[in-house]
């Protein structure tokens, strides 16, 4: 079998693809992959399609006061996740990134207790919600201040390169991120060191309201490798296939001693940046609309119904058996409780200084 570096050469005109929209097979070499874990990986879209629309209803009814929607980044979420090894690689996401948290294997109670800050949350309610982060599967805690996480997660990868460590590290961002110095400080060092990391950018065309062209004068993102010395990759972000063998090769190159790859993922956000957002107000409904009827969900559905392996009525029960679990884990996220108030005050220090015994003393 021929690998697959030899099959996706960077700095594409066009958006690498290996799945047609009708769900044919396009790719240039034989599909090779388990068709059950292109199954699984369909079930977790769904699950982040589902999650995204549960949040939304808990946010609009005051249950949780913040959602970043991930619709349209299924598959290139969902991708990435399957392409590490958990629990031994690192990752550092992004506040969008639901689907690479879900499939990475974070419990769902987790990811609604983070947003709700229940005692659910490992985190113990101390980051904004759609920031979680987990020390058991090495998932870096996402930031709110944009490209923030890229430098730390390059500091990373050139650590686990003095180290011998064998991991690699995927660091997933935005393309308003790309505008941003940190991006360029980070990976201009990781080209320089040669680092065992992927960066991974999930371009929508927004940044909150910045179109992609008020952002930078490149064609694409992916070119903009060229500069730091490392292959950029133009991939189509609905194409779930895609997105899986471009970064199945990638974090290989990586592992390898290669070096670093910057991943384009050509997503779209279905829905507003957040749910304080009015995206009605910066992109005309028929552009939504027409991006609606590219859906990574419906194009990974018809590929598994031309392997016989689902069909519409399978499809309703794998929504209804995903949505079910979903529900109990927000209930049970729910139940938990609110997180106490003297939390704050454990972690940091083995015997607390005066100043916080005090401040401690007067919340009672």
């Amino acid at each position: 079998m021929i690998r697959n570096s030899q099959l996706f050469q960077p700095f594409t005109d066009e958006p690498i693809s290996v799945v047609s929209e009708s769900g044919e097979w396009t790719g240039s070499f034989e599909f090779d992959l388990d068709p059950v874990l292109v199954k699984q990986m369909y079930r977790e879209m769904v699950a982040t399609r589902l999650l995204d629309e549960r949040m939304i209803r808990l946010q609009r009814t005051g249950r949780i006061s913040f959602v970043a929607p991930a619709a349209g980044h299924e598959a290139a979420q969902v991708a990435t996740a399957h392409t590490v090894i958990p629990k031994e690689d690192w990752l550092f996401p992004y506040y969008r990134d639901s689907g690479l948290v879900l499939a990475l294997g974070i419990p769902p109670v987790e990811l609604f207790g983070q947003i709700m800050a229940s005692r659910a949350d490992p985190n113990r309610g101390r980051q904004m919600p759609a920031h979680p982060g987990s020390k058991a599967f090495n998932l870096f805690t996402g930031a709110s201040p944009i490209a923030s996480h890229i430098a730390p997660a390059v500091g990373a990868a050139i650590s686990m390169k003095l180290r011998g460590t064998g991991q690699v590290v995927v660091t997933n961002f935005g393309d308003g991120a790309t505008s941003e110095g940190d991006f360029h400080a980070g990976i201009n060092f990781a080209g320089a060191e040669g680092a065992p990391i992927v960066f991974v950018c999930e371009n929508n065309r927004y940044a909150l309201s910045v179109g992609y062209n008020k952002q930078t004068g490149s064609e694409n993102i992916a070119m903009k490798a060229h500069a730091y010395g490392m292959p950029g990759y133009h991939v189509d972000g609905m194409d779930l296939l895609a997105c899986y063998f471009v970064m199945r090769d990638a974090v290989k190159r990586a592992r390898d001693g290669a070096g670093p790859s910057l991943v384009e993922m050509v997503v779209y956000r279905y829905g507003p940046h957040s749910s304080a957002d009015d995206d009605s107000q910066y992109r005309p409904k028929e552009e939504v609309e027409a991006w609606w009827r590219r859906d990574p969900l419906v194009r990974t559905k018809r590929f598994l119904e031309k392997l016989d392996l689902i069909n519409e009525e399978e499809d309703l029960a794998l929504r209804h058996e995903v949505d079910t679990e979903l529900k109990e884990a927000a209930k049970l996220a729910d139940q938990a409780g609110p997180i106490p108030t003297d939390w704050m005050f454990e972690d940091v220090f083995d015997e607390l200084p005066p100043h916080l015994l005090t401040q401690r003393k007067e919340i009672g």
